[in-house]
């Protein structure tokens, strides 16, 4: 009986481990979208772009071709190398998962403002 209750206790303590290990690794779009629009202004202040404003609204692609863009980590089109090398994986995670689910095919398309 002992052994059962300590056996049922380290599942439990198992399974809500692995649970706050994976919840803490999801992506926040409403982060991304703030990063997003910082390193434009960022870009902008150093003057490599003529506007703060992001040069690719989350419109201008399909969800299919964000994953693309995201897996091939080519992200030339968006200019602003620089603050583009200095981002965390969260960072673009949280990015991704912006542009993702207001691209065009979505069912909330945006455009950056």
């Amino acid at each position: 009986m002992k052994k059962s209750i300590i056996t049922l206790i380290a599942i439990l303590f198992t399974f809500t481990s692995v649970g706050v290990c994976l919840a803490g690794g999801k992506a926040n779009e409403r982060k991304g979208k703030y990063t997003y629009r910082k390193i434009y202004k960022a870009c902008h202040k150093r003057g490599e772009v003529d506007s703060a404003k992001p040069i690719l609204s989350p419109d201008a692609k399909t969800q299919a071709q964000w994953d693309r863009v995201f897996e091939k980590k080519d992200f030339d089109q968006f200019k602003c190398k620089e603050e583009w090398s200095k981002l965390s994986e969260q960072d673009l995670a949280n990015i991704h998962a912006y542009l993702h689910a207001h691209a065009a095919d979505s069912p909330s398309p945006a455009k950056c403002k």
